[in-house]
């Protein structure tokens, strides 16, 4: 039962954070159609879909992390809550401030930070780490589109 709770309550974490960001940028979520988009951007309602996917991986990998017996855990979950605050910063420069360039800033430093996780969760728990890799996959996809958002506006 105490595992399962560990779970529930590491999936509650990121979700909670997305849902958050969303609720405090949803009426700024008209920036995506003001602005020249580039190629390769999904429909707007794929964003919620694989945010969703990828917080709940996130909550999954960060409770195989708690639940294992390494003195690691600390330094850990110490860079993936930079991640989650990064992440959640990036929704309101971008959306609620429309500062393109600093949001890209940020996503990068996302980035990284997810990436140091990855490393920090893989001497704990490979599973854990591997699980992060999407979430990387479509940051730096997210780059791109902040980038290119920049470019083209």
């Amino acid at each position: 039962m105490k595992k399962v709770l560990s779970f529930a309550i590491a999936i509650a974490i990121p979700l909670l954070v997305g849902v958050v960001s969303a609720l405090l940028t949803m009426n700024n979520m008209d920036v995506y159609s003001t602005v020249n988009q580039p190629p390769l951007t999904p429909p707007a309602l794929v964003f919620p879909i694989v945010w969703t996917v990828l917080f709940t991986l996130m909550g999954v990998s960060s409770a195989l992390v708690y639940n294992s017996y390494s003195n690691k855990k600390d330094d850990a979950f110490f860079v993936y809550a930079v991640s989650l605050g990064l992440n959640f910063l990036w929704s309101i420069i971008f959306f609620n401030f429309r500062q393109f360039i600093l949001s890209f800033i940020v996503l990068v430093a996302l980035l990284i930070s997810i990436i140091a996780t990855i490393v920090k969760y893989f001497k704990i728990n490979k599973v854990a780490s591997l699980l992060q890799i999407p979430y990387a996959v479509w940051v730096a996809f997210a780059g791109y589109l902040n980038f290119a958002i920049i470019l083209l506006n």
